[in-house]
């Protein structure tokens, strides 16, 4: 075993732990970002997955009517098990779904998977009723590590799960460097920063739009407040207009 092969088995879980507490930053975030304002009582999750988030959504908001889109249908069936209203909907796709339905719709760590991100904001503030609010976060192309990464010639940790062959392309020090690669739904196609993020919402109708911060590498994930622009994570909030 080389010394350099050493120290990535020996930093690894210094990385994961980083990992998992920007995770928990970014999970606290969009449960306020959600919960902030009341009377969302109709939700709809955006890749759901198994709905184990979706119903934490739920009742951080208090919801009580409560749907997700989930295109893999072993994910779908567990939602679906936990009583959530599932549609098995890809979302490269327009969604086939009557206009103005919905008090809120939250999307985490979806939009990088799409093909069409202008698509994807233009159903979501269709499906929204009149001042109707979305939440969906993302990862952030300007963090700190990612622009580390850039600075190195690195594939940037955000783009690393791009290849249908392998993980951790193009970058020696992430997590998942040399292990299977992910499957197509979810692999990354496109990568937000700050400032994009925020125009994206605002070009397709949305109002009083905001970006907030969570994580912070190598710093503790509260600084990902203080500097939204450099955070781990990013969350949009906008709202959709009365008229």
């Amino acid at each position: 075993m080389t010394s350099r092969v050493l120290r990535m088995r020996l930093l690894k879980p210094l990385f994961e732990r980083m990992f998992d507490a920007a995770d928990a930053a970014n999970q606290a975030t969009i449960l306020r970002l959600c919960s902030g304002g009341g009377g969302r009582r109709s939700l709809l999750d955006l890749g759901c997955d198994d709905g184990s988030w979706t119903l934490e959504v739920a009742r951080a908001t208090h919801a009580d009517h409560i749907e997700g889109l989930e295109v893999v249908p072993d994910a779908a069936a567990a939602a679906r098990a936990r009583g959530i209203t599932i549609h098995e909907l890809d979302l490269n796709a327009p969604i086939a779904l009557a206009d103005a339905q919905y008090d809120l719709i939250h999307a985490n760590q979806v939009i990088e998977h799409v093909n069409d991100v202008d698509l994807f904001v233009a159903e979501v503030h269709r499906l929204l009723k009149p001042g109707g609010v979305a939440v969906v976060s993302t990862e952030n192309g300007s963090s700190w590590h990612n622009v580390f990464a850039a600075v190195m010639g690195w594939q940037i940790f955000s783009l690393t799960n791009v290849s249908g062959k392998v993980a951790g392309l193009g970058n020696p020090l992430a997590i998942q460097r040399g292990a299977e690669a992910f499957s197509p739904t979810w692999r990354h196609k496109t990568i937000m920063n700050y400032r994009g993020l925020k125009e994206l919402f605002e070009l397709h109708g949305f109002r009083d739009v905001i970006v907030s911060g969570a994580g912070y590498y190598p710093l503790p994930p509260l600084f990902g407040r203080i500097d939204p622009r450099h955070s781990v994570y990013i969350t949009v909030k906008g709202t959709k207009p009365l008229t």
